[in-house]
């Protein structure tokens, strides 16, 4: 064996130390390292906790003189947890997180040390922001950025560093992150959904998107995972022979966790609970080597945090363990790819879920009013929905018979359906006494019981309701939910202002009740919104078909997914919702579709470095091997016997034929990826690469895999797949 793949498997697993507490225990270290309310009320004054609080709830600005007492009290609480250091943690768009650390030192006049934490460094910093993409707002000697504070989302302490989580914008103004956008949306759904809320109940206040995630992730033994470029540089196996058994026996999912899963579990739960993070559910997935873990639903920005701040602590914790954790969506080929699933609802300050149906029949039709108004919403922008979840990594998942196709649909279940098409058959302008006794007792008012024995869920669909809430399934495992949350919020936002205006229209103009107005609207939107429903098969050739009549996008891939961020729709309904600029929106497709761009591109180099410093040596070194060994055939046997060696000559034979296929395809894609790096238009290049350029990759791969399977173990370099998918 491969002398590198030999010492990988020998290495010694390594074992998790004991960190996790008595899980009785687990409520009482929940949050210890987190700044929140109870923290607050100790170190706060009374006048700093009602202003951080105001901040919170209601968007209020924090004056000078308090920012300085929140950070002294921060940095108090901080030093008594060991902290030396504090960061200003954000977003970029880079997709992951960023932070620049700080210590709480300064010096006096006269020479003396101090630690110091002001107001000043608590609510603004000044990062470079030259380094990170910008799709054009900033010139690159441009350095200037600003980190804000973000009070809604409470500070917490990793390792000996007090982390403050903060927006970033440019000098000039505009977001240069994930976060500002989210926190827009968020407060344009909170006025929008307040209002309409208030139909029902005059008490809210407040509206909150909740969010619940569920993160599908892979781990592999970190010293194998070591032997593959491909695996480090690039996430994902981009060759690998299939191994004999994966996941066709159906015996990985919800089966026993193997052993150092279940120890990276307890290490990472155990992190999860100091920070705040709560996550509660833990499970093997369909694929080997496939996990999933999933939290309480929380505020969706609070949400979007916790889940960054999750990988992170995955990576470290997979470490210290000897793990390499995979948040590719699809690093193994032939096998299941992983997702994050996004549970997206409506609460109000009084308590109540607004897509949950409730006892009476004016709280169903609440119930009623936000489902139709959030089919409407993705009906009206469900290409700008599809473009959320666009990624190079996750079109290797979209449409794959294992995740949601990319044609985006709703699945709602044959009871709810038969309730809209009731509902679509009532009769226009105002209501006989019998027609609303019909609609309130027998079609609305029963509407929790029906749902008491829901429809089974649709796996094929992208966005289903299931039960008091929407599952949004086509979010790729390493995107930011802030991204598909910003998108989803915003429609919904524009979609309940609409609402609102065309039923107080009604009442005003055509002197209806508020009920009557109510169905009005929304029988419209049930038959407007018709097209988007669907509760069949996503995988089948049939929909494809179907949703082409119906008129539904199907962007399979990035750079046809993103076009639609630019069109005059996307523009002004961002605008309008003051959520992004135009400069904003165009600087974040120019970014996406550069990044893009250098994935195919360093996937592309990094194809080029196996073929030919790991598979091209590897099958000469065999091939030599054949050859001496037909050679000493030949001194003994002689030439008489014509079938002896007849197996090595077949073996040689293919050998030589898929080494010089791959080395001809290998060619041809560094020649067609220098082509593409010439088009200096962003929006051509990227499709060049997705058209020009990977292609070849799984022509590479079928030559190289063939190679795999013909070279002998002790030649391949590799680590294979029965090896990686393999985790005791």
């Amino acid at each position: 064996m491969n002398q590198q793949r030999m010492q990988a498997l020998a290495q010694k697993p390594t074992t998790a130390k004991e960190t996790t507490q008595d899980p009785a225990a687990r409520s009482e270290v929940f949050g210890k390292s987190v700044f929140n309310e109870d923290r607050m009320l100790r170190f706060l004054t009374e006048d700093a906790f009602k202003s951080v609080k105001a901040a919170i709830s209601a968007g209020t600005k924090i004056d000078r003189k308090i920012a300085d007492q929140v950070a002294e009290a921060m940095k108090a609480w901080a030093m008594t947890m060991g902290a030396t250091h504090y960061t200003h943690w954000f977003q970029p768009l880079t997709g992951s997180t960023a932070e620049k650390h700080d210590a709480f030192f300064d010096l006096l006049p006269d020479g003396r040390a101090i630690e110091k934490f002001g107001g000043s460094q608590l609510v603004q910093q000044e990062p470079d922001a030259s380094s990170f993409p910008s799709g054009g707002i900033r010139n690159t000697f441009e350095a200037r950025g600003y980190t804000a504070w973000d009070p809604t989302s409470p500070a917490f302490i990793y390792g000996k560093t007090l982390c403050i989580p903060t927006v970033f914008v440019s000098y000039t103004g505009e977001a240069l992150d994930n976060k500002a956008p989210l926190l827009r949306a968020l407060h344009a759904v909170d006025e929008a959904a307040t209002a309409v809320a208030r139909y029902f109940d005059k008490n809210v206040n407040k509206v909150i998107a909740t969010l619940g995630w569920e993160q599908e992730y892979f781990l592999v033994d970190k010293a194998l995972a070591r032997t593959r470029p491909d695996l480090v540089l690039a996430g994902r196996t981009l060759l690998g022979q299939a191994a004999a058994k994966g996941q066709q026996l159906d015996d990985h999912y919800f089966g026993v966790i193997p052993h150092r899963a279940f120890q990276f579990m307890k290490d990472l739960e155990h992190e999860c609970m100091l920070l705040g993070i709560p996550v509660k559910t833990r499970h093997n997935e369909v694929a080997p080597n496939q996990f999933e873990l999933a939290p309480v639903f929380e505020e969706a920005n609070l949400a979007v945090d916790h889940n960054q701040l999750l990988m992170d602590i995955m990576d470290k914790v997979g470490g210290r363990l000897g793990l390499m954790v995979l948040f590719h969506e699809k690093p193994f080929s032939g096998i299941n790819g992983s997702g994050k699933h996004n549970n997206w609802s409506l609460s109000t300050d009084t308590g109540t879920n607004l897509l949950s149906p409730g006892s009476t029949p004016m709280k169903n039709l609440q119930f009623l009013t936000f489902f139709i108004n959030t089919l409407k919403a993705v009906d009206t922008y469900e290409e700008l929905l599809r473009s959320s979840i666009a990624s190079a990594s996750n079109d290797h998942r979209l449409g794959a018979n294992e995740a949601p196709p990319a044609i985006i649909s709703i699945f709602v279940g044959k009871q709810l359906a038969g309730v809209l098409d009731e509902l679509e058959g009532v009769s226009k302008g105002k209501l006989s006494p019998e027609e609303k006794t019909e609609l309130k007792l027998n079609v609305v008012g029963k509407i929790p019981e029906i749902l008491m024995d829901n429809t089974d869920r649709n796996r094929t669909s992208p966005f289903a309701f299931t039960g008091n809430k929407f599952e949004m399934r086509g979010v790729g495992s390493k995107t930011n939910c802030a991204k598909p949350m910003t998108v989803l919020n915003t429609i919904m936002a524009r979609q309940l202002k609409e609402f609102k205006s065309e039923v107080d229209a009604l009442i005003e103009k055509k002197k209806l009740r508020k009920d009557e107005a109510i169905f009005n609207v929304l029988r419209e939107y049930i038959k407007a919104s018709k097209r988007i429903r669907f509760d069949g098969d996503g995988y089948s050739d049939a929909w494809q078909k179907e949703a082409a009549r119906r008129k539904l996008s199907n962007n399979t891939n990035t750079p046809a997914a993103l076009k639609v961020l630019t069109a005059p729709d996307t523009l002004e309904l961002f605008g309008s919702m003051g959520v992004m600029t135009e400069t904003e929106i165009r600087a974040r497709k120019e970014v996406e579709l550069e990044t893009y761009c250098l994935n195919v591109q360093i996937e592309g180099r990094v194809i080029g470095e196996l073929v030919y410093n790991y598979v091209i040596p590897a099958v000469v070194g065999y091939q030599n091997q054949l050859l001496q060994n037909l050679s000493g055939l030949k001194e003994v046997f002689g030439t008489g016997h014509k079938k002896m060696g007849a197996a090595q000559l077949s073996i040689l034979e293919n050998l030589s034929f898929h080494l010089q296929e791959l080395k001809v395809k290998i060619d041809a894609m560094t020649e067609a990826r220098k082509n593409a790096n010439a088009i200096g238009e962003v929006g051509e290049r990227a499709r060049t690469y997705c058209e020009s350029v990977l292609p070849f990759f799984e022509e590479i791969r079928y030559h190289s895999d063939r190679l795999e399977r013909l070279v002998g173990d002790d030649y391949w370099p590799l680590a294979k797949y029965r090896e990686l998918l393999n985790l005791k």
